[in-house]
C-alpha cells in the first residue's frame, strides 16, 4: 500500500484533509454515497441494498479506480465527508456528504483529480442534477453528448462533460 497523499484545504471552519483511500474506507465511502444521493438525487430509483452498494465500492470501485477521500476531525472523531474516484481520465464519482456542501471540499477533490489527469477529464452527470452541472461548468467542463438514460442503470437522462487543459 502506498503512502496516502494528504492536502489541507484552507479557509474551512474545520480543516479538511485529502488522502488516497484504502480498502478500510469502503464503508465510510458508501455512507457518503448513499447520503449524498438521497439528499441531492431523490428522484433516482434505489436499485441496490446498502450491502450491495458497499460490495460495489469494496470490489469494483476501490480496486479499479484511484480514489481520494476528504476527511474532517481528529483521532476517533475523524470522518470521511467526501470522495472522488478516477478511472484513467474518467471521473467516475465525486460525492460529498450533504452537510458539508458549498465549503470548497468538492473543488479540492476535483483539483486533486485534475493533478492526476492533467490533460483531460470526462464524466457523466444526470441532466436533472442542476447543482452538479453548474459545479462542473464553473470548473471549466463543457457539456457534450446528451443521452436518454439508456446507458445508465437508473435509465435517467444524462450528459457527458469534458474538460481539457488549455
Amino acid at each position: 500500500m502506498s503512502t496516502p497523499h494528504r492536502t489541507d484545504t484552507t479557509g474551512e471552519a474545520e480543516p479538511v484533509r485529502l488522502r488516497t483511500a484504502d480498502p478500510a474506507d469502503a464503508a465510510a465511502i458508501t455512507a457518503v454515497f448513499l447520503a449524498s444521493r438521497t439528499a441531492a438525487l431523490p428522484y433516482l430509483p434505489r436499485l441496490y441494498s446498502d450491502e450491495e452498494t458497499l460490495g460495489f465500492f469494496e470490489h469494483v470501485v476501490l480496486p479499479s479506480c484511484t480514489v481520494w477521500v476528504a476527511e474532517q476531525g481528529e483521532g476517533e472523531q475523524t470522518r470521511i465527508v467526501g470522495f472522488a474516484a478516477l478511472d484513467k481520465t474518467v471521473l467516475d464519482h465525486l460525492y460529498l456528504h450533504p452537510d458539508v456542501r458549498r465549503r470548497g471540499i468538492g473543488t479540492a477533490l476535483l483539483e486533486t483529480v485534475r493533478q492526476a489527469s492533467p490533460e483531460e477529464l470526462s464524466l457523466h452527470c444526470f441532466q436533472r442534477n442542476t447543482n452538479a452541472r453548474a459545479f462542473y461548468e464553473r470548473h471549466g467542463f463543457t457539456a457534450g453528448e446528451f443521452n436518454d438514460g439508456s446507458r445508465n442503470e437508473e435509465n435517467e437522462p444524462d450528459v457527458t462533460y469534458h474538460w481539457t487543459a488549455r
